[in-house]
């Protein structure tokens, strides 16, 4: 007999989940060998509510994703709709409306010239085809030596055998070796650690301005002629949120019209609102040659990806017999394409992107009187994107060493927050972190709420240590 997993007891579920159900990027063993998984069930606003009733803050928006916020009934009422008049239609070699006037906001609310949109389904199926096209775009121009990629140490772009080789972080691709080649690596913008990368000392805008001269060394090292493009994200996730010093953009961009190289902008977390503005490249003043995207493009509602394009890149394929031989079944799917203009017309509507901007400071500010705390040794980010990094020393900063770090953020921190009623991100892929992503919609009520539940949580981490 089949049931539906409202009439489900909690015992029922955690069964379920122990024997069928496989987690990305977690341990099974905390269902097989521990007490079970958290199970969620209903969201509203900026709250979630897990299967025994409990409430809790969404401080990660999901995973970067719920902008607009939790239980919006347009967006599921506009998923509906189209799935009543059209539910599928691939976009090979065909085309449905949602799909194209997407693509053509898109394209308006996209800088300069980049006026071309190829949907995937999710954030790195745009960067896999971001580095696809990279290549494909040099062969054409005849210069077939371009396949190299240079991204940043720690950077985060998916998990894709070709967004693997672009990611920097070698503790997820050692177990996929031997992965795509190519990819290279140069410093981050963590200003806090700057020395460590070996930055000689300064300001932080000279800090970016020697950041972004180790990726002109990198393409000199490795020759122009090998290099096809520099993959970096507005604002770093992982490693926990690393902002752009002033200026380190416009030099990159600077180095990358010396060598030839394209810069792709990977938006994935930073678009729709997360800094301020549809596209972080705006915030920060520069253009990129492609801006990969997803997430909160549909804030959840629906899964929806994709790559835009300068009319430079789009050029080989405008005319005569050239296509781009990639895509994906589900890539600008009707439904998706839908939700997404809905979800875009409640940005407008509410001036989602005005309260980021007119609140992030204060959330800032909010945060940064936890650096009173021993434990906290920074606090940085924009927008509605924030880190705060934990140290065992802040005069030194001294950080944990892996065992602490298991200790600290899979042993007590993550279960610890939640159990307080925040959902957060405990996060060790650099030195430990945690990091808030929440919806749009929130101001100052919540970010005291988020602030009071951290500080109580980090004194006691720092007690047990």
């Amino acid at each position: 007999m089949t049931t539906t997993s409202t009439t489900r007891t909690e015992a029922e579920l955690q069964a379920m989940a122990r024997d069928h159900l496989w987690m990305h990027f977690a341990r099974q063993s905390v269902m097989t060998d521990g007490p079970g998984v958290p199970i969620i069930t209903r969201g509203e606003g900026h709250h979630i509510w897990d299967s025994q009733g409990k409430k809790y803050i969404d401080g990660l928006s999901g995973l970067f994703v719920v902008n607009a916020g939790h239980g919006r009934k347009r967006l599921a009422d506009a998923a509906a709709r189209q799935a009543e008049q059209l539910a599928f239609f691939p976009i090979w070699s065909y085309a449905h409306p949602s799909a194209i006037e997407l693509a053509d906001r898109l394209a308006g609310y996209a800088p300069g010239d980049l006026n071309h949109v190829f949907f995937s389904t999710g954030g790195g199926e745009a960067v896999e085809t971001a580095f696809k096209l990279a290549k494909y775009y040099w062969k054409l121009q005849g210069k077939p030596t371009k396949h190299k990629v240079i991204s940043r140490f720690i950077a985060y772009h998916g998990t894709p055998q070709g967004a693997l080789a672009i990611t920097g972080l070698p503790d997820m691709k050692a177990m996929f070796e031997p992965v795509t080649p190519g990819g290279f690596r140069v410093p981050n913008t963590n200003f806090y650690r700057a020395d460590e990368m070996g930055f000689p000392g300064g300001t932080p805008e000279q800090f970016g301005l020697w950041a972004a001269n180790r990726i002109e060394e990198m393409i000199q090292f490795e020759g122009p002629d090998t290099v096809a493009a520099v993959f970096l994200e507005p604002v770093q996730n992982s490693g926990g949120c690393f902002p752009p010093p002033a200026g380190y953009f416009q030099r990159v961009r600077e180095i990358c019209d010396k060598y030839d190289v394209l810069l792709v902008s990977d938006e994935v977390i930073c678009a729709f609102g997360r800094i301020g503005d549809y596209f972080a490249c705006d915030t920060y003043g520069y253009k990129p040659d492609m801006i990969t995207f997803a997430k909160a493009v549909t804030s959840g509602y629906s899964p929806l990806g994709g790559t835009i394009v300068s009319d430079r890149l789009y050029e080989p394929f405008a005319h005569g017999e050239a296509s781009f031989p990639h895509g994906y079944t589900f890539g600008g799917h009707p439904v998706s394409t839908a939700v997404a203009m809905e979800n875009l017309d409640i940005f407008a509507e509410e001036g989602l992107l005005e309260n980021v901007k007119a609140n992030s400071p204060a959330f800032r500010a909010t945060l940064e009187k936890l650096l009173d705390l021993p434990i906290v040794g920074d606090v940085r980010g924009d927008g509605y994107f924030f880190g705060i990094e934990l140290v065992k020393d802040k005069a030194t900063k001294e950080t944990f060493d892996d065992d602490e770090a298991e200790r600290l953020l899979r042993g007590f921190l993550s279960k610890a927050l939640f159990d307080a009623g925040l959902y957060c991100r405990a996060d060790d892929r650099g030195d430990p972190v945690i990091q808030l992503a929440p919806p749009l919609t929130i101001g100052q009520s919540e970010f005291d709420e988020i602030e009071q539940i951290l500080r109580g949580v980090l004194t006691e981490a720092w007690a047990r240590l």
